[in-house]
């Protein structure tokens, strides 16, 4: 089941990732490269916890506290409603903006609670299922 989040958590970032060209839209863009940033580092702390890199508490740490600082630039990044053909963001996130934004700061909460708290390969499992927990609470609600 583990392993099963992990690998779908993974493959919604690169897909992501990958959906950014031809972005035309500056705003659209600007919030793009926050959430690219957040799912980078979730991705890093994903590669430990499948075994495919090697356990470095420092980087889940430091990854924990870079998606922190970036969790905290999501509700500015999301202010002017822009669309673009390629955002995966859904109208209903300006919408229920407070709503989006609470999400926005428990994502950023839960990081920066987190961060630090790693020491051991053991703790990737229950760091992946609060972040995953707390990125699926938004994107099931305000991504396409």
């Amino acid at each position: 089941m583990k392993k099963t989040f992990v690998t779908l958590t993974l493959i919604a970032m690169g897909t992501a990732a990958l959906s950014h060209g031809g972005v035309q839209d500056k705003n659209v863009m600007a919030r793009m490269e926050v959430m690219k940033t957040i799912g980078s580092q979730m991705k890093l702390i994903g590669k430990m916890a499948k075994g495919e890199t090697a356990f470095d508490a420092a980087a889940v740490n430091a990854a924990l506290t870079e998606i922190a600082a970036q969790a905290a630039l999501v509700p500015d990044s999301f202010e002017t409603p822009a669309t673009d053909p390629k955002s995966e963001a859904l109208p209903l996130i300006w919408e229920q903006f407070d709503d989006f934004t609470k999400l926005a700061g428990d994502l950023e909460s839960t990081a920066a609670n987190l961060a630090g708290t790693v020491q051991t390969d053991a703790d990737l499992g229950p760091v992946m299922g609060q972040m995953g927990a707390t990125c699926k609470a938004c994107h099931s609600t305000y991504r396409e």
